[in-house]
């Protein structure tokens, strides 16, 4: 995807002294208290910040936090403490300014985070009245936040039509380029993990994969449907029986390719969804009718580590099994051991795919971790986001 990028506008000395528009993602948790529990974003956008600082840019930064109500502002939804955590990491004041929408006050060289753009009247239905003024504040639009590429809203969208200049930011662009490697451009052989609790909430990626990947593996309560599907018992487990039909589809549509869905060979289960209850390792075939599959077995877990550490392209969204308890984390480690030792390009995404690889300590073997929840389901499902359709058109002329 042809999209300009703020580091070419730098390398063609566009940026200093002009008015840098910054839309970042972070919306990061915070306690009780309002104090922030976890600051991943807000280092992912250092990068973008610094760039246009170090170029001589005038730089306003905004980002939603939380649901607030539109007009209605409240203690709870401001960035204040986002401003302070920014102030520590960057080694200098970063001033928070509220009802900024008509007008800021800042020089080159300074930064300023601009509160809650989500407060503003019109933000989420991308109201071109609000997106225009958004837009009159800036020389320059920088979209750097991918977690929100897949919404239209003024400030991810309509401030990219009215800007003078629309661009990527690093982590966006960033997010280009590996979506690009892993889903247009893959060396083959291209595996797919597809995992989570239900195949309704994953049917338009599982089906959109099943017509570019050369191996399908799916785990959790999916696994549990396409089980069904091949005429194997999964006893009480979560499992989908009306989408038996959509599972054998998806099914038919990889082997009619010259691809496959692997299924599990062996499981795991339970009587009880505990972390404490036995776990018995079963033939995938001998799952009685009681029994809960909480984690593929060990012979699964050998076969589908074998066959990613064969792959060219990995993408992994979803935990294999409940790797939340120790005894049903053999399956997801195995799995996530294997992408971390293979010499494919992998792409991971999505909170509890994250977290899994968090918990294993294999960030740095990852080729690329997405911070996109949403976006990156999207782009698996084969959709073209939001964000990245406008700032294509922008960079077409």
């Amino acid at each position: 995807m042809n999209v300009l990028r703020l580091a070419d506008l730098i390398a063609q000395g566009r940026v200093a002294g002009r008015r840098v528009f910054i839309r970042a993602d972070l919306n990061v948790p915070q306690d009780a208290d309002g104090r922030i529990t976890e600051d991943t974003r807000i280092r992912a956008s250092l990068p973008c910040l610094r760039m246009a600082l170090q170029a001589g840019a005038a730089v306003m930064v905004t980002s939603h936090l939380g649901r607030p109500t539109e007009g209605e502002f409240k203690p709870a939804d401001s960035l204040a403490p986002v401003a302070a955590r920014l102030s520590e990491l960057l080694g200098r004041a970063v001033p928070l300014r509220s009802d900024w929408v008509d007008g800021v006050a800042v020089a080159p060289g300074e930064l300023v985070l601009l509160e809650n753009c989500r407060l503003n009247k019109g933000e989420k239905k991308n109201d071109p009245v609000l997106a225009r003024k958004l837009a009159a504040l800036c020389d320059i639009f920088v979209h750097d936040a991918f977690g929100t590429a897949h919404r239209a809203e003024a400030s991810t969208y309509g401030i990219a039509e009215y800007a003078p200049v629309a661009c990527a930011g690093p982590l966006l662009a960033a997010e280009i380029d590996a979506l690009t490697q892993a889903l247009a451009q893959p060396q083959r052989p291209l595996v797919a993990i597809v995992a989570g609790s239900k195949v309704s909430t994953k049917l338009t990626i599982l089906q959109s994969l099943a017509a570019k990947v050369d191996g399908l593996i799916v785990g959790g309560g999916i696994a549990n449907t396409f089980l069904l599907a091949a005429g194997l018992p999964i006893g009480k487990s979560l499992a989908e029986p009306d989408l038996v039909g959509a599972a054998r589809a998806v099914i038919e549509a990889m082997r009619a390719r010259g691809a496959a869905v692997p299924l599990p060979v062996d499981v795991v289960t339970a009587r009880d969804f505990r972390a404490d209850a036995p776990a018995s390792v079963k033939a995938a075939a001998d799952v009685a009718a009681d029994d809960l599959i909480l984690d593929i077995g060990p012979q699964t877990a050998a076969m589908l580590a074998a066959q990613l550490k064969a792959a060219g392209t990995i993408v992994w969204n979803g935990p294999v099994g409940v790797f939340e308890f120790d005894a049903y984390a053999h399956g997801t480690e195995t799995l996530a051991r294997a992408i971390a030792a293979s010499p494919a390009f992998s792409i991971a995404g999505g909170g509890d795919t994250l977290a899994a690889i968090a918990k294993y300590g294999i960030e740095a073997d990852i080729g690329y971790i997405s911070t996109g929840g949403g976006a990156f389901l999207e782009v698996l499902e084969g959709r073209t986001l939001p964000a990245l359709e406008i700032l294509a058109r922008r960079a077409a002329g």
